[in-house]
């Protein structure tokens, strides 16, 4: 990863970094609830050094990005990227994570026509989750606690954890000590008007869904995968399926030459890079 970059937006200040040639197609990664850009630290350089240029962001309220945002929605992040990669030059592929693929989503659908070449959505949530009183009350400790969210955090590498996993899961704990953070952790699953589901008839690029096949987030990963990849058929030019065996929540960090692997393909049809 390279040096910090900062994009003032409205509303506050974007953290991210570029690394690649600069002529490569441009790829913009968004990280999902809790984490930060460093989540793609295994996946950025194997994709720069295939000739793209790699935007990794923090999205707004996490890691190095500012604090204090009136509201942390998919469709709120999905503005802040769709003025990153006007910032930085597309159009640009897409990759958001977790609950920035629903960003990613938003974004491609309010976008100018061009501006977003395709889009690969890892883990993304087809379904709004039904939570019990119970269920409701263990979710809100979590988000408030960075503790908590560490031993949850862990629990979505169910297979194998990268070797910097213990320093990775410190630095991302005290990260979210900081002031604000947690706030930040507890908007994202804030409710907000529309899902991501919503936009998905104005999604018409080529569309990537990538799932780990051991993802605890999902009672049946593979499922909930061909759940998005049903939804987006009808509109997208492409749609495929990537599942990736033994993978968890974060199939780019615990597995990432499989998940490199994926993209890759995936792009050599969409981009040339």
């Amino acid at each position: 990863m390279t040096s910090t970059k900062f994009l003032d937006v409205t509303g506050g200040r974007l953290a991210y970094e570029v690394s690649g040639p600069q002529d490569g197609p441009l790829v913009v990664c968004a990280h999902g609830m809790g984490d930060t850009r460093r989540v793609f630290r295994f996946l950025a350089p194997r994709l720069a050094k295939a000739g793209y240029r790699v935007a990794a962001v923090d999205v707004r309220g996490h890691g190095g990005s500012s604090t204090g945002w009136p509201d942390y929605s998919p469709q709120s992040v999905g503005a802040d990227l769709r003025a990153l990669l006007r910032h930085l030059g597309g159009p640009a592929v897409l990759v958001g994570s977790s609950s920035s693929a629903g960003a990613v989503a938003w974004t491609t659908a309010t976008a100018a026509e061009g501006e977003v070449s395709a889009v690969v959505m890892l883990a993304p949530f087809v379904g709004q989750p039904r939570l019990g009183l119970i269920l409701r009350l263990l979710q809100d400790l979590v988000m408030a606690s960075p503790l908590l969210w560490g031993m949850y955090y862990r629990s979505l590498y169910p297979t194998a954890k990268p070797a910097d996993f213990p320093g990775y899961l410190r630095a991302l704990k005290a990260t979210l000590r900081e002031p604000g953070r947690m706030a930040a952790v507890s908007g994202v699953v804030a409710p907000s008007e529309g899902h991501w589901t919503d936009c998905a008839p104005r999604i018409t690029c080529p569309v990537l869904i990538v799932m780990g096949s051991k993802d605890p987030d999902f009672p049946d990963p593979a499922a909930e995968a061909r759940l998005a990849e049903e939804l987006l058929r009808p509109y997208a030019a492409t749609t495929e399926v990537g599942m990736i065996e033994g993978a968890g929540h974060y199939p780019h960090a615990e597995t990432p030459e499989a998940t490199f692997a994926a993209l890759a393909g995936f792009l050599a049809g969409a981009v040339r890079a």
